[in-house]
C-alpha cells in the first residue's frame, strides 16, 4: 500500500520545462492554503439563502464535522451540500458561483502548488466540492482545462441537497474519476494535501504532497492570474465558523442599528448629520477645502461634484462633508432609497440630449453630484468616466471618495438595491473618507479648447492618484455582465400607440 511518506513536498517539484506536461490538483489544502470548504458553502449559504440558511449551515457543521474525521470524509461532507443547497434554485448558486466566490478563493491561493499548477500546459483540477461551486473560479481565473466535482443532484431546476453517483468525490472515487477522464493516458503531475488524495496521485507519474504550514503566505494580489476588480455579494469576510456565529448575532442588532442612522441622516438638518452619525458610530473625515455654496443671486452657476463612486450613498456623504444637501444625478435607484434619501435624487434618462438638458437645469438651482463611473466599484480601480458632465460646466470640483466596511458591503449587482444603504449602516462602525480636490482650472475645462474626454480623464487621473487606485476603462456594462449576465439596464414596458388597440 502507498504512504504518503512515499511523495515528496511539492516544493521539491520542478516547474520548469513543464509546458507540456498534464497536472492533476486537488482544491481544498493543494490549490487553497485553507483545508477546509465550511467558509464558501457558508457564502453560497448566505448569499443566496439568506442568514437562516447560515445558521441551520452552522448548526449542521458540528455533526459534518464528527462524520469526516471520525467516520466518514464523504457523509461530513454530504451533510454540508445537504444544509446548504437543499431547495435552492440552482441558477442562485451558478450566479453566487461565478460573482462572489472568486474573491474569496483567489485570496487564499497556494504559492508553491499554484506556480506548478501554472507551470503545466494542460490543467485539471480533482475535489470533492461541488462542481457547480468551484468550476467558474477555476476555469476563469485559473485557467484549468477541466474540472472533476462532486455532481449534486436537481430537480426542476432546484438542488435536492444529495449527490449524484458515484457520490462525493474522496479517496478511490477520485481515482476512479481521474481513470474515467484519462482512459490509459497517465497526467505528468498530481498534487493533494491528504491520504485520501493518495489513490489518484499514486495514477500520476509524479506524486507531490503540500504539507500543511499555518505560516504559508497566499499568492500576494499582484502576482494574481487575473485582477479581481468586480465581484458581488454582501459580506466583507470570510465567514468562518466563528465569523458566520458573528454575522447571524449581530444582523437583527445591525437592522436596528442601520434603521436608527438612516433616521437620524435623512431627519435631522444636514449641519446636525455629521455629529450624529459621529454619535451613531459612522465615522466621517473629511479632507481638503471645500467650495462655498453659490450665490444664486448672483446668477452664478453651481459648483458640480465629480465624485468617485463606491456606494449609493456617496452623495449623502458628501452632503454630510459639507453640512448642507447637495442633489444628485444617478444612473440608478430603488424606489426605497429615494424616499429614505435626505437629498434630491435625480434618475439619468441615459438619452444624452435629455441628460444634458436636465443637469444644466439643476446646475441653475445650485450645486449638484454626480459620479461619472456610472456604477460602484470595490476594489481599487477607477471605472471609465463618462464625459458628457464636461460638456456642460466649466464649474468642476473632483471628490474622492473612500469608505470602510467591517462585515457588509453596502452595494450590490446582484440583490435588490433598496437594501444597500442597510447593509452599509449595519456595520459596527462604517466610515466614510471625502477628500476635496482643487476646482477644475479654466486652462483645462472645455472652454479652453480641451476635449470632454479629455477633461473627463484627467480628473480620473488625478482621483486615482489621490487615492492609489489605479484607472481602467471599465464600464458599468462590463461589471454587470461579469456579475449578474446583463448590462445594468432594466427594459422599459412597451407602449402601445394611442391610435392602436392591443391585439391588432
Amino acid at each position: 500500500m502507498v504512504t504518503g511518506n512515499a511523495f515528496p513536498a511539492v516544493e521539491k517539484c520542478s516547474s520548469v520545462g513543464r509546458e507540456k506536461h498534464t497536472v492533476v490538483a486537488d482544491m481544498d489544502g493543494t490549490l487553497l492554503i485553507g483545508r477546509s470548504s465550511f467558509p464558501y458553502f457558508a457564502l453560497v449559504a448566505f448569499e443566496a439563502g439568506g442568514v437562516l440558511r447560515l445558521l441551520f449551515l452552522l448548526l449542521a457543521s458540528p455533526l459534518a464535522g464528527l462524520l469526516y474525521y471520525f467516520a466518514s470524509e464523504s457523509a461530513g461532507i454530504q451533510i454540508l451540500i445537504f444544509a446548504t443547497f437543499a431547495g435552492m434554485k440552482v441558477s442562485d448558486i451558478e450566479s453566487v458561483a461565478r460573482a462572489v466566490l472568486p474573491k474569496f478563493y483567489s485570496s487564499d491561493l497556494h504559492p508553491e502548488s499554484w506556480q506548478v499548477f501554472a507551470s503545466c500546459g494542460k490543467r485539471c483540477v480533482l475535489t470533492a466540492n461541488p462542481r457547480i461551486m468551484v468550476e467558474a473560479f477555476l476555469k476563469d481565473f485559473l485557467g484549468a482545462d477541466m474540472v472533476l466535482g462532486t455532481e449534486i443532484g436537481t430537480y426542476k431546476g432546484r438542488a435536492t441537497g444529495f449527490v449524484r453517483k458515484p457520490g462525493v468525490l474522496v479517496g478511490n472515487n477520485k481515482a476512479d474519476a481521474l481513470e474515467k477522464a484519462f482512459s490509459q493516458t497517465k497526467p505528468d503531475i498530481g498534487l493533494g494535501d491528504r491520504h485520501t488524495d493518495i489513490p489518484f496521485i499514486s495514477m500520476c507519474k509524479e506524486g507531490y504532497l503540500v504539507k500543511s504550514n499555518p505560516s504559508t503566505k497566499a499568492v500576494a494580489t499582484e502576482k494574481l492570474p487575473k485582477p479581481i476588480i468586480f465581484h458581488d455579494g454582501r459580506l466583507v469576510q470570510k465567514p468562518t465558523p466563528l465569523m458566520a456565529l458573528l454575522i447571524i448575532l449581530w444582523t437583527p442588532i445591525g437592522f436596528l442599528l442601520a434603521c436608527l442612522r438612516i433616521a437620524a441622516g435623512s431627519l435631522l438638518p444636514m449641519p446636525l448629520v455629521y455629529y450624529a452619525f459621529w454619535a451613531l458610530g459612522v465615522r466621517v473625515t473629511v479632507k481638503g477645502t471645500p467650495p462655498p455654496p453659490v450665490q444664486k443671486s448672483t446668477g452664478q452657476s453651481g459648483v458640480l461634484f465629480i465624485c468617485s463612486h463606491r456606494t449609493l450613498l456617496d452623495p449623502i456623504f458628501l452632503s454630510t462633508a459639507l453640512g448642507r444637501p447637495i442633489a444628485a444625478v444617478t444612473y440608478s435607484i430603488s424606489r426605497l432609497s429615494e424616499i429614505i434619501s435626505p437629498i434630491k435624487t435625480v434618475k439619468l434618462s441615459r438619452d444624452r440630449a435629455t441628460d444634458a438638458s436636465m443637469i444644466k437645469k439643476l446646475l441653475q438651482e445650485g450645486d449638484l453630484a454626480i459620479c461619472p463611473e456610472g456604477t460602484t466599484c470595490r476594489e481599487p480601480f477607477l471605472l471609465r468616466f463618462s464625459a458628457l458632465f464636461a460638456e456642460l460646466t466649466d464649474e468642476l470640483v473632483p471628490v474622492a471618495m473612500v469608505n470602510r466596511m467591517s462585515m457588509f458591503h453596502g452595494t450590490t449587482a446582484r440583490g435588490w438595491k433598496g437594501m444597500d444603504p442597510f447593509y452599509f449602516f449595519m456595520n459596527p462602525s462604517p466610515a466614510y473618507e471625502v477628500t476635496f480636490l482643487n476646482k477644475l482650472p479654466p486652462e483645462l475645462t472645455c472652454s479652453s479648447g480641451k476635449s470632454s474626454h479629455e477633461v473627463a480623464n484627467y480628473i480620473q487621473r488625478v482621483i486615482a492618484a489621490t487615492l492609489s487606485y489605479e484607472c481602467t476603462n471599465f464600464t458599468r456594462k462590463d461589471k454587470y455582465r461579469a456579475l449578474a449576465g446583463n448590462d445594468g439596464t432594466v427594459a422599459e414596458k412597451p407602449t402601445v400607440p394611442p391610435n392602436k388597440v392591443m391585439g391588432c
